[in-house]
């Protein structure tokens, strides 16, 4: 059960995106050796090119295959998000202690884009059944619904989440 001074419940990931859950694998997300943290801003000429997203575990996760979504929730803008979710990204069939790029990219990495107000861009790691059971593939990076997508695909709770936030650069900001 998560904490309410649990930063994914104070970002509104828990709630919004996904229901609550207790994390049981380690993952890291970085950009050119910059690492996420929950609710820290990221420059989206900073997030071009997809991270490099790390999955450590145990024993136990080295048999195991995981599935990675990045999703924006907060699409067109927070203050009302009637497109929620935007998906930016899916990788399945990541083995357990090696990062995304062992996994199939089932949709290209999209790089944050946000255009009102600070948006929130959100990573679930989700425990696979066994290898290739992701089998559904979303028709649409509009509209996502990570919820469903995670029904759909019998990939339960997540295991793993991080976010960062991102919002519009103007001219001023990039000097």
């Amino acid at each position: 059960m998560a904490k309410i001074s649990d930063p994914l419940v104070v970002g509104r990931v828990i709630g919004d995106v996904v229901d609550d859950f207790s994390p049981t694998v380690k993952m890291t997300v970085s950009y050119y050796n910059k690492k996420v943290f929950n609710g820290h801003e990221l420059l989206p000429s900073s997030v071009t090119q997809k991270p490099k997203v790390v999955v450590h575990g145990d024993d136990t996760s080295m048999r195991s295959f995981f599935t990675l979504v990045m999703c924006d929730p907060d699409v067109p803008g927070p203050s009302d998000p009637y497109l929620r979710e935007h998906l930016h990204w899916i990788v399945t069939d990541i083995p357990g202690t090696t990062d995304a790029t062992f996994g199939r990219e089932l949709v290209n990495y999209e790089m944050p884009k946000p255009n009102i107000g600070i948006h929130r861009f959100v990573f679930l790691l989700y425990k696979q059944n066994g290898r290739q059971t992701v089998l559904k593939t979303p028709t649409s990076r509009d509209r996502f619904n990570t919820r469903k997508f995670a029904d759909e695909n019998n990939l339960g709770h997540p295991v793993a989440a991080v976010y960062f936030n991102a919002q519009r650069e103007t001219a001023a900001r990039r000097r």
